[in-house]
């Protein structure tokens, strides 16, 4: 026997090997059962604190590096790299440093602004946006993105809360300008991206672009001495009253702006911008991603659906961005042959459907969907980094270490957080939903809003589980299951979300009381099948002897508010049911829906197609339920 032992030409293990192997491999199985997302956790979790780190040494370091030095890096070290295609016209790095720099080089000779000024703009998508911008953004002032769908009296009020020295106004929105001129602060200088202007007292921005120097401005005028400082203004419906001017600071920038790094995206990726450029998703997310990747984005005036994917193939695009309905229009196209045909690797954003996500990756092929969940002035945000359907996120220990959040118990009646006898907020358990709310500290801090310190106040709750604390309220009411993922669950207050874009109540109904024949307006969010978010629902009580004017009712809500906040049903009734805090009651309202087979009020329904308010008949009911009417 031993003679063929050492014949043997395989080695005898010791005895101990064996042992470790299957230890290895009882432990690789245990945390396959037991935790199965953990190294998709820790690799995420070591981006982040990577990107963490590399801010913070730059801090220590005394060195406050920004995403326009970014950009102004790369236009010396990429310059003639396409950072932006629009209309099939390709943008180079140095191209859109330079025309910036002429943006710049304009107000310098105007002597109108100063580092720390604020300017306003209201533009579209167009590379001019990108281009102001940057160029006001070199001379350090703080830069207002004004929602081009807001008209009127909010847009007004917009500008007085932000306090422009100067408003900056796209060629193609002359005819909001018009209608807020007469009331705009006499000392709010007015540019317009034209050559010649009809409008005395307005200047004109173009034809000066094109004299002036295309010479850098000198770093000291856009140098930031901390990365709290703001730096933008973005408006957000928030959960009450009109826009409300969040507060952004070069901190936040950085952070929206890893995003797309964080999901997987590289330099070489061609990313697809759709979404309007005065959204942090489309702005920070979108042309501060592509800065910190060093990539090309491709932008678009509009969002096609019928030339969504066209736009994909054209420009070998491998990243997108959505909302919810985004994905829900794509897939309400008409089916083609070679739609998986296409080089989209990743799609981000937040707010589609379980079933939508489904047909999606069915019908256009392996696009890794990255949903993601962040406020615009919040001070947490959520990663599905797993791809988990459904989920806008995930946690674990590690991440509530360094981004502390909880789920606290919430009173819908009431509309306020739940406490205890002795006055504490309760925590939810698993499974349940919760008001989300995100701790304010150094590391984590909450920037507020412009020009109203009562606003930023609300948005606070303090002694929530200890005396001092101090937490930031989303207004969102979330899910963690057992596996610790995270569901959007419903907004709260008085707000809804339709066609991705939030809509405060107490705006629309504001709007809809200034009409003479109504006595009150309870404004609120219905349900809609196959439909992403809620559609706008006004309950109305006329004034003593006084009719329904549909056709006033039209005029009324198209002009003063943006399309996606026009209520799209109407009821009206004969008293308004209060809570027993005095408060309109919505939630029987909300359950009861826009049925008129069992709503006895009668109801009215947005038709676009006939530019009216007309009579919500069973059939009309069916052919909304069927999508055979657009919403």
């Amino acid at each position: 026997m031993r003679v063929w032992d050492n014949l043997s030409p395989f080695p005898m293990l010791p005895s101990w090997v064996p042992g470790v192997a299957a230890g290895i491999a009882s432990l690789h199985l245990i945390q396959k059962l037991l935790f199965p997302y953990f190294w998709s956790d820790l690799r995420y979790l070591l981006k982040v604190l990577m990107y963490g780190l590399r801010v913070e040494i730059y801090r220590l370091r005394g060195k406050i590096v920004t995403i326009l030095d970014k950009f102004v890096k790369l236009a010396e070290k990429q310059p003639h790299k396409p950072f932006l295609i629009y209309d099939g016209k390709v943008h180079t790095y140095q191209d859109v440093d330079r025309r910036s720099n002429r943006v710049a080089q304009v107000f310098i000779h105007q002597g109108a602004l100063k580092k720390g000024d604020t300017v306003a703009l209201l533009m579209g998508n167009e590379p001019d946006f990108i281009h102001v911008w940057f160029g006001l953004a070199k001379l350090g002032c703080v830069v207002a993105f004004l929602n081009f769908n807001v008209r009127s009296r909010s847009l007004l009020h917009c500008l007085s809360s932000c306090e422009p020295k100067i408003l900056i106004v796209g060629a193609d929105l002359l005819g909001t300008l018009e209608e807020i001129l007469p009331n705009l602060q006499k000392d709010i200088g007015v540019w317009i991206m034209t050559k010649d202007s009809i409008f005395p007292s307005v200047h004109t921005l173009l034809d000066k672009m094109e004299a002036a120097s295309e010479d850098p401005v000198p770093v000291n005028r856009r140098s930031a001495n901390n990365l709290k400082s703001s730096v933008l203004y973005i408006f957000t419906s928030g959960t009450t009253g009109l826009p409300k001017a969040a507060v952004i600071s070069h901190m936040q920038i950085l952070k929206g702006a890893a995003g797309l790094w964080a999901f997987g995206a590289t330099a070489e990726d061609i990313i697809y911008i759709t979404l309007p450029l005065y959204h942090s998703a489309a702005s920070l997310l979108g042309i501060g991603g592509c800065i910190e990747l060093g990539a090309t984005c491709v932008l678009r005036k509009k969002f096609s659906a019928s030339q969504f994917w066209n736009d994909c193939k054209k420009y070998n695009v491998t990243v997108i961005q959505y909302i919810g309905e985004l994905c829900r229009y794509l897939c309400s196209q008409p089916v083609k042959d070679g739609e998986k045909n296409h080089k989209v690797r990743l799609a981000v954003g937040n707010g589609v459907r379980n079933d939508v996500w489904r047909e999606f990756l069915d019908r256009f092929g392996a696009v890794k969907i990255c949903e993601f969940y962040g406020a615009t002035e919040g001070n947490i945000c959520f990663m599905n980094h797993t791809g988990k359907i459904g989920s806008v996120g995930r946690t674990n220990f590690f991440y509530k270490l360094f981004f502390p959040f909880d789920l606290i118990k919430y009173d819908f009646q009431k509309d306020e957080p739940i406490r205890n006898k002795h006055g504490w907020c309760e925590k939810v358990k698993k499974g349940e939903a919760g008001l989300l709310i995100s701790k304010v500290n150094a590391k984590n801090p909450f920037f507020g809003y412009a020009g109203n310190k009562r606003h930023t106040e609300k948005k606070l709750l303090s002694e929530v589980f200890k005396k001092g604390d101090l937490y930031f309220n989303t207004g969102d009411l979330m899910v963690q299951d057992h596996e610790n993922f995270l569901y959007f669950w419903d907004r709260i207050g008085d707000t809804f979300r339709w066609k991705g874009e939030n809509v405060a109540t107490t705006e629309v109904s504001d709007v809809i009381v200034m009409l003479d024949f109504i006595q009150e307006a309870n404004v609120y969010g219905v349900s809609v099948p196959d439909h992403e978010g809620k559609a706008g629902m006004a309950s109305l009580i006329l004034k003593q002897n006084r009719s329904l004017d549909l056709e006033q009712m039209y005029k009324q809500v198209v002009t003063y508010l943006p399309s996606y906040a026009c209520p799209l049903f109407l009821r009206v009734q004969e008293t308004m049911e209060m809570t027993g805090t005095f408060k309109q009651q919505k939630f029987r309202l909300v359950d009861e829906g826009f049925n008129p087979s069992t709503v006895t009020d009668p109801l009215y329904f947005l038709d676009n197609s006939k530019q009216a308010y007309v009579l919500l008949t069973k059939e009309v009911h069916e052919r909304i339920l069927s999508g055979q009417m657009k919403l």
